[in-house]
């Protein structure tokens, strides 16, 4: 897509020297800061003075060693994140207050930063040829976190650089330096970053993610004007490995937590191209991206609730600037105005903006429009993404109220995948019933051989059975199949064969799954299977943030609250003849899930008395108090 709209000689005539090109006032532009709101503006200010309080924090040789030792990748990232983020508050600041006030600390936030050894973080060493370990200074690789550290160096030297100059002409020279050698240079020369999509791995959120950052840095400090054009065509051709394959329905497999780096990602992109080229280079017209954009508001349950397939956090707020714009460029009121709603929940005006300086700008210089947008949430009541084959359904348009639904076939060997193929969350009145835990703080054990033996990623922790003891399997090869859709007004309903999600150890011919909404009154699973011989065990798993108790043939799913204040709905399930229920409590240590879902989940074990080699079970879920 991209490498049509613009070819390489074309991209000659229309990207706007680097000298010329000024994508955001400079702090010398009083009149542009200071027309900020006050409120904003003082916010960062005071961030800015709290920087400047003791020393910078060490990243030692033995803290980056942890990864290696013990699996513990957080504590490296959380001193890391703290560094970056300190100096980006105070060039902010700085911008702001414009007196010099926070130049000495940002100098030597830039000169820590030019001195760490890596730039990258402990878990993504490994694509060194020197391994695992502490990382080899001869060997520079570019990951996310460097990506971000080029990203944030860039637009330092942009705002501040007579300052910076005014304290020693050593560190624009040192930013330009560190910069070709750490990331610009490797970018243009290597082709084998598995992010850049010329490879035999599917490309993720890495690859916009990445490429935004190296896009900033390319356009910001490549002094060599062929050098640069050269490093924005290649951009286009690895964002297009990106684009090309992508869902022509728009859908992130990765989950809307992740679209955050990936769609928006590829919006930061798009933005710096637009910008750069004075709109020769313009896809907003392109239906794919007008999809990718959209899917952040047909994942929305109901206020910070999203379908957090995969790796993705049941909670959720969208970037409130990336959404109303993206929603802009694409002419989608319907995400503008969930721009507006994530922005009244970040609080901008008061606590002023937030994460990378490359985010930050824009919202800075486009606060006033995102001020007038009027906030609300679509909550569409039907979505069908066909080829992630994700159904979400409620039971009425535009409201939390009643009964809502999101259920997946798809595979298991999607980005961040778990085994959940036939997968399936209740919410009632915008309040989680049926859940997906999500996943727990990353660690080495997260992305290695072993990833499913966590509970987390396994189905028999989903809405999903486990026949013969056998549960789903990693692969593009276990997957649904014959998969049917269908919705009106009465009915939604996803259809689908879960038998190829599990190994020939289980022994299952044909498992033909039903989750249907029947609007206004319940949810109904149904299961028919047959397997090759009778089973010696067959168990139905759920997922609840639910109490549960046992009331005959029916459980009755209780109110409890949860982290946050926030409160888990309550319903009634009505059981078949034939499933004994039991509940186990999942007590929750991580620190990421308690976030979620506070202290503990339930899991219901619904078991087959006397399992057969053909069968069918139903299921009815009712919101508490329905007759």
């Amino acid at each position: 897509m991209l490498t049509q709209s613009c070819s390489p000689e074309r991209l000659r005539q229309v990207l706007i020297p680097r000298e010329q090109w000024q994508p955001f006032p400079r702090p010398d532009d009083r009149a542009a800061w200071t027309s900020l709101p006050d409120t904003v503006r003082r916010a960062h200010v005071e961030r800015g003075e709290r920087a400047l309080d003791g020393p910078w924090e060490s990243l030692p040789a033995t803290l980056f060693l942890e990864y290696a030792r013990n699996g513990n990748r957080s504590r490296y990232q959380d001193v890391r994140s703290r560094r970056r983020n300190r100096l980006t508050d105070l060039i902010v600041a700085e911008c702001m207050e414009f007196r010099g006030r926070f130049v000495d600390a940002i100098v030597d936030g830039i000169w820590l930063t030019c001195e760490e050894t890596y730039w990258g973080v402990p878990a993504h060493v490994g694509v060194q040829a020197a391994g695992v370990g502490l990382p080899d200074v001869a060997e520079p690789t570019v990951d996310l976190f460097a990506g971000e550290t080029v990203g944030l160096l860039a637009w330092a030297l942009y705002l501040l650089q007579p300052q910076l100059e005014d304290v020693s002409s050593l560190i624009p020279d040192r930013i330009l330096l560190e910069s070709q050698r750490r990331v610009l240079t490797p970018c243009l020369e290597r082709d084998d970053f598995w992010w850049m999509g010329w490879g035999n791995r599917r490309v993720n959120n890495w690859n916009p993610w990445c490429n935004s950052n190296w896009l900033t840095a390319a356009l910001l400090l490549e002094t060599a004007p062929e050098r640069r054009v050269a490093a924005v065509a290649k951009i286009l051709r690895s964002l297009d490995q990106f684009i090309d394959p992508y869902p022509r329905d728009g859908g992130c497999d990765e989950g809307p937590g992740y679209w955050g780096r990936a769609g928006a990602s590829l919006f930061d992109c798009l933005e710096l191209l637009h910008n750069a080229t004075a709109g020769a280079i313009d896809v907003y017209g392109e239906p794919l991206i007008q999809e990718m954009g959209r899917y952040i508001y047909r994942v929305q349950i109901a206020d910070r609730y999203f379908v957090n397939f995969a790796d993705a956090p049941a909670l959720v707020t969208p970037n409130a600037s990336i959404t109303f714009r993206y929603g802009k460029r694409i002419g989608d009121t319907a995400m503008m105005a969930l721009g507006g709603w994530a922005a009244t929940h970040q609080d901008i005006t008061q606590r002023g903006a937030g994460d990378s300086l490359s985010r930050q700008l824009p919202l800075l210089f486009t606060l006033d429009e995102l001020q007038r947008q009027t906030p609300g949430t679509p909550l569409p009541r039907d979505v069908w993404f066909p080829e992630i084959q994700v159904m979400t359904a409620r039971d009425q348009e535009g409201s939390a109220a009643g009964l809502y639904v999101a259920a997946k076939g798809g595979h298991n060997q999607e980005s961040h995948n778990h085994n959940d193929v036939g997968h399936f969350l209740v919410y009632v009145d915008g309040r989680p019933v049926i859940v997906d835990a999500g996943v727990e703080t990353y660690t080495a054990q997260t992305f290695s051989r072993r990833r499913y033996e966590l509970w987390t990623m396994q189905s028999a922790y989903h809405s999903l059975p486990t026949v013969n003891g056998c549960m789903q399997q990693p692969g593009a090869e276990y997957a649904a199949r014959t998969v049917r859709y269908s919705s009106d007004d009465a009915v939604a309903r996803l259809q689908l064969d879960l038998a190829d999600a599990y190994g020939a150890e289980a022994g299952i011919v044909s498992w033909q799954r039903s989750v249907a909404l029947i609007r206004g009154q319940a949810v109904e699973l149904t299961d028919i299977y047959q397997l090759k011989g009778r089973p010696e065990s067959l168990t139905l798993s759920l997922l609840t943030p639910c109490p549960v108790t046992v009331d005959g043939a029916r459980l009755i799913l209780g109110e409890r609250t949860l982290s946050g204040g926030r409160l888990a709905g309550s319903a009634t399930i009505e059981l078949p003849a034939g499933l004994t229920p039991a509940v186990e409590t999942i007590e929750l240590q991580d620190a990421r899930l308690r976030g979620a879902w506070g202290e503990r989940l339930y899991r219901i074990l619904l078991r087959a008395d006397e399992p057969a080699a053909r069968g069918m079970w139903a299921l009815r879920l009712t919101p508490a108090g329905a007759a």
